[in-house]
């Protein structure tokens, strides 16, 4: 068994065998400084910049766990775990992270699991079809009793509890993440991990973390712009010039519209099947209002679907109603086919079709050759791609915090 003069080079030997055998994360565990600090840690902990350890610990894993304890803070800068808490319960949060990590790591064969405290480990989640959130919802639904983590998670400086958390205990107080630091960790950690998986190759990164450097690396846009730009698209003569609506959120871009006697004709299905919220839509239809004001003439024809198409209405630009005013029905499974059946025998040809939706249909997305379509895509789960038309991501317009 090999022997070591201090529990820091066991660190050190465990990040370079790291190196060697699983290059991504001893690229970013080499970036962090380690700083020993036995008087309030009793394991390990990582703010993304420091990797904070116990001495007495450490001395107690062999080489293979201590990989297991790098990787294990590796994972937390990762997966950026102190930033994406929210409002959730902080203990149950902290667990659903160590069981997203350990379960990563196991199947990832990087080290070896500790068994010197309690591990939070559960094969199901080793798939990469769990990430923290949902791992987080399954915990709650199950009500799981807090339990002890593998090591301490840090806050961000007012965020936090005091006292060292689940069952930890300590002489020293821990740190915290400043609000201001926390941003600029962010930034470093993005560019870390994009420069990391860069200089290894995809092969030597899990999927998960690849799926989540193209979202880093992979321009985006709005989904508000993206419906803007696409029935901007559908204009083609007789523009004019109007001064832009309040109601849009680009209220500071001047759109053509259409003159009378063109009139933009867009339809639209909205998913009832259960999965996206009522404030979501009247986001949505609110944000389709203030842009089709942009235009000199429109007609919306709108209507919603589960197995089967239902309430359908009308709405256009000399009628005095807003859409925000559409009534939803339904809600049950989730059919999209019932969409291009409704407007075949309606003989209804949009300029454009928006559909929003969960993206998860039971059977056929719908005619690819029918009319151009937009799948507007509210997922929390996953980010499904329609096999045609425009695919984009809903997103909820961030809450403006006072300063």
């Amino acid at each position: 068994m090999q022997t070591f003069k201090s529990a820091k080079e066991k660190l050190v030997t465990a990040r370079v065998k790291m190196l060697f055998k699983q290059p991504f994360f001893g690229n970013i565990a080499c970036r962090l400084q380690l700083v020993e600090a036995s008087d309030w840690c009793p394991t390990a902990a990582v703010d993304g910049r420091n990797f904070y350890y116990n001495e007495e610990f450490i001395n107690k894993l062999d080489l293979e766990e201590t990989v297991f304890l790098v990787g294990h803070e590796v994972g937390h800068c990762v997966y950026e775990h102190f930033l994406r808490r929210g409002d959730r319960q902080p203990q149950i949060w902290n667990m659903a992270g160590d069981y997203k990590i350990n379960a990563m790591l196991v199947r990832e064969k990087i080290g070896r699991l500790i068994d010197k405290v309690k591990p939070l480990y559960d094969a199901k989640y080793e798939s990469d079809e769990w990430w923290t959130e949902n791992v987080y919802d399954q915990l709650i639904k199950d009500g799981v009793t807090p339990q002890q983590t593998l090591d301490i998670h840090l806050d961000i400086e007012g965020e936090g509890e005091e006292g060292q958390g689940q069952g930890h205990e300590g002489k020293g107080k821990r740190p915290t993440i400043s609000k201001d630091d926390a941003k600029a960790i962010s930034d470093e950690l993005k560019n870390a991990i994009i420069q990391a998986a860069q200089s290894v190759g995809a092969g030597n990164v899990p999927g998960d973390i690849r799926r989540m450097i193209g979202e880093l690396t992979e321009p985006k846009m709005d989904w508000r712009q993206m419906i803007r730009v696409t029935l901007e698209s559908n204009l083609t003569s007789d523009f004019t010039f109007m001064t832009p609506n309040r109601k849009s959120q680009f209220n500071t871009v001047v759109l053509p519209g259409m003159l009378k006697d063109q009139q933009i004709d867009i339809a639209i299905a909205l998913d009832v099947s259960g999965s996206i919220s009522d404030t979501d839509t009247r986001d949505f239809l609110s944000e389709v209002q203030g842009i089709m004001d942009q235009f000199e003439s429109y007609k919306i024809r709108i209507w919603c679907f589960d197995t089967e198409v239902s309430g359908y209405d009308e709405f256009t630009d000399d009628d005095g109603r807003s859409i925000t005013e559409f009534e939803m029905t339904g809600g049950g499974g989730t059919d999209f086919v019932p969409n291009w059946d409704f407007m075949k025998a309606r003989g209804i040809e949009p300029d454009q079709f928006i559909m929003f939706t969960d993206g998860e249909p039971w059977r056929s997305w719908g005619d690819p050759d029918y009319c151009d379509t937009l799948f507007l895509i509210k997922n929390s789960w996953s980010k499904p791609v329609a096999p045609f038309g425009t695919t984009v991501y809903y997103e909820a317009q961030p809450v403006k915090k006072a300063a």
